[in-house]
């Protein structure tokens, strides 16, 4: 029985050392930065291969800047006489209309003014009438000279008069073909010079209004455009027409395409211009002074690339996979540009250019070599 136990034994311990011998084989080797994979290890990770290629790559250049407003879109509203607010319902951020209503202000003068223009035109109807009586009278030299030269003055003058008033009317609103003493008013309206939404109200029912004072401010925002901070390093680099794309913080997936309109000729104390551009669509969400990013894609180079599933990032570095032998790799830093279209600049490339890279499951090697687990 002895015999038979010893037997047993030995034949257990000889099962358990091949089991380790065969759970070796299956460990990978590593080294520093650099792995061994046993054959069934290099199939199960079925990696694929790749050497650098060139190719055209945009050069993205990254700005920021605000949506603005073009001077034409904003209007300050005042009134020219001056006068007191009678009546308004205008509240900031709501709509209006062109030819809208917005303001009733109320002052003596207006009067005044109507019956200065009613008058004046009745004068000049007399002093017509004077001055032909005149000619008339001169023309038999039964009147002087000097007596036509003065009733002509007179009629001169009071046209003057009626022109100037005329243009005072037409100043507070008022069209002078339809004043008349049936119907004198002591109110003007101000209308809405243009389609937007208010974003000023500067003024209260009842107050006085002074002809400098600004009583709303309203903007059209269906011309806004896009205003750019750029530095002076990358102005030559931008051209009138170019595309961008721009996005904000809050939604950076949703783009929007821009052209350059204008680049700004004078440099601010930062160093910077600002570079305008116009939105291809309008987009009611973007309203003044939204703060944006903008990529602005530059002329295109032959730049070397790999997929982008050839670079791992690991502790804020970019690293790649050489392949030296047929299942030993070196994970190599290098760094990288821009991407585009599943690809990934590598400006590195003097010691590596002829290399053979990991271009596809690269990442598994990154997870063995450095015992990252997968989440």
């Amino acid at each position: 029985m002895k015999n038979i136990f010893i037997v047993l034994l030995v034949l257990a311990l000889s099962s358990c050392a091949d089991k380790k011998t065969a759970i070796e084989k299956e460990i990978a080797i590593i080294s520093g930065d650099t792995i061994t994979l046993t054959a069934a290890q290099l199939k199960n990770a079925s990696l694929s291969y790749g050497k650098l290629e060139q190719n055209q790559m945009a050069t993205i250049l990254k700005v920021n800047g605000r949506v603005d407003v073009p001077p034409q879109n904003m209007v300050s509203i005042s009134v020219p006489l001056g006068g007191y607010l009678k009546n308004t319902k205008l509240l900031p951020g709501m709509h209006i209309n062109k030819g809208e209503v917005i303001a009733v202000i109320q002052d003596q003068q207006y009067i005044d003014i109507q019956q200065d223009y009613i008058l004046t035109k009745s004068k000049i109807a007399y002093s017509q009438l004077e001055y032909n009586r005149q000619k008339d009278l001169n023309a038999s030299k039964a009147s002087s000279d000097k007596v036509l030269q003065q009733v002509a003055a007179e009629l001169n003058g009071l046209r003057i008069t009626l022109s100037g008033l005329s243009e005072k009317l037409k100043l507070i609103g008022k069209n002078p073909a339809s004043v008349s003493q049936k119907n004198l008013s002591s109110y003007i309206y101000i209308y809405a010079p243009i389609d937007g939404y208010v974003t000023k109200v500067n003024v209260n029912i009842g107050k006085y209004i002074s002809p400098t004072d600004v009583i709303f401010e309203l903007v059209n925002p269906t011309d806004i455009h896009l205003a750019l901070k750029v530095f002076e390093k990358d102005i030559n680099k931008l051209f009138i027409g170019q595309k961008l794309v721009a996005y904000t913080n809050n939604n950076p997936d949703d783009k929007h395409e821009c052209e350059i309109l204008l680049i700004g000729k004078n440099l601010s104390a930062e160093g910077n211009t600002e570079v305008h551009c116009h939105f291809e669509a309008y987009d009611k969400n973007l309203i003044p002074g939204t703060y944006m990013n903008a990529e602005i894609a530059l002329t295109s180079a032959n730049s070397y690339v790999l997929p982008e599933d050839a670079v791992v990032r690991f502790e804020n570095k970019h690293y790649a996979f050489i392949q030296q032998g047929n299942s030993k790799f070196i994970m190599t830093e290098v760094e990288v540009g821009n991407d585009e279209s599943g690809l990934i600049e590598i400006k590195t490339t003097e010691q590596i250019k002829n290399a053979t890279f990991v271009t596809k499951n690269a990442y598994t090697l990154l997870m063995a070599l450095k015992n990252i687990s997968e989440d």
